[in-house]
């Protein structure tokens, strides 16, 4: 599993309850569509961790790389009901970052393998 992570603040005004929801719709119209697998969106508590993150992080599970290229390929699209969407949630962010992940060890990594 591939994990696309996203850290981002709110734009002044955005109304943070709303856009969860938003987000919601968007990401789950991507996982109805099988452009990802999974999804999760959290809130940094108690002022814990770096500012440069931002105060969200969204997680998105794909299954590879190919499903990765999908859901940007959805996105890119501009068509509705994807753009629709994703307007809704990409117009209300700001100061995004984002980085790509995966499991370890994953199924390619060969185990006994090592060299010290």
């Amino acid at each position: 599993m591939d994990i696309y992570h996203i850290w981002f603040d709110l734009q002044g005004g955005v109304k943070d309850v709303e856009f969860s929801e938003r987000l919601e719709r968007f990401l789950n119209a991507m996982k109805e569509a099988g452009h990802i697998a999974g999804h999760r969106l959290t809130r940094r508590k108690l002022g814990f961790g770096p500012a440069e993150l931002g105060e969200f992080h969204v997680m998105i599970e794909v299954e590879g790389l190919a499903q990765l290229d999908q859901a940007f390929a959805a996105a890119a699209s501009r068509a509705d009901p994807v753009e629709r969407l994703h307007h809704a949630v990409n117009s209300q962010v700001t100061n995004f970052r984002a980085a790509l992940y995966r499991d370890f060890p994953d199924p390619i990594r060969q185990r006994g393998q090592e060299k010290f």
